[in-house]
């Protein structure tokens, strides 16, 4: 998967914000909750999640140029919808090459999301 190339830069983004609980997909720690979708049964995973010391929830996905861009966008609406329900924002990393098409996905959408560059 080609994710596992960034999820190191995106947990050390992640540790510089004050956390109380960091979860991952990455080996070693617990992994973020699985929503599923009630009328595709489809299941929807952030690739990291923090809790901050005020509660709040965030999640954030590793955002890489996609083919099945409708795929990309129901999953970031509904990381972007439950973050929103926990007072946290959905973060979206975008290595080098990724941004713009991030942008543009997340503009045309309407997303409330932050991108980041890591």
């Amino acid at each position: 998967m080609k994710k596992n190339r960034y999820i190191k830069k995106a947990l050390s983004w992640v540790e510089k914000k004050p956390t109380k609980i960091v979860k991952s997909i990455a080996e070693g720690y617990e992994d973020p909750k699985v929503f599923t979708s009630k009328s595709t049964n489809e299941k929807i995973r952030a690739d990291l999640s923090f809790t901050t010391y005020g509660g709040a929830k965030h999640y954030s996905d590793i955002a890489l140029k996609n083919n099945n861009a409708k795929k990309l966008v129901v999953k970031w609406k509904v990381l972007s919808f439950m973050a929103g329900m926990k007072r946290g924002k959905l973060h979206l990393l975008a290595p080098k090459g990724h941004k713009a098409f991030t942008e543009r996905l997340v503009e045309r959408h309407n997303i409330n999301a932050l991108v980041h560059t890591i």
